[in-house]
């Protein structure tokens, strides 16, 4: 009776390290997947929020531009030194902000 009770005991911890292992994995996917993924979205929020008339822009497609006019979700954008070249896209296309320069 004593075997039986003691093969028992060793089930059950086996059991609970297969826990511990299953929370260390999620807890690196966590830190690994889903953290930097939050941070980058953290970032990309606060450049599209401070972006302002006359700031120099990289388009998610690789075209630069210079913003002349902001409504909420949408950017006018003037491409190229053609001042009839201006475009009105989506403000989720905009990868990188350069701030104008203050004179």
């Amino acid at each position: 009776m004593g075997i039986l009770l003691a093969a028992d005991a060793g089930v059950g911890g086996s059991g609970m390290i297969m826990v511990v292992y299953v929370v260390l994995l999620i807890g690196f996917m966590y830190f690994i997947m889903v953290r930097p993924q939050k941070k980058e979205q953290k970032r990309m929020s606060a450049m599209l929020s401070a972006l302002e008339i006359g700031d120099s822009i990289l388009t998610s497609s690789g075209f630069y531009g210079v913003v002349i006019d902001i409504t909420d979700d949408t950017v006018i954008v003037e491409f190229g030194n053609n001042r009839n070249c201006r475009i009105p896209m989506q403000k989720t296309a905009i990868a990188q902000v350069e701030k104008a320069f203050e004179s």
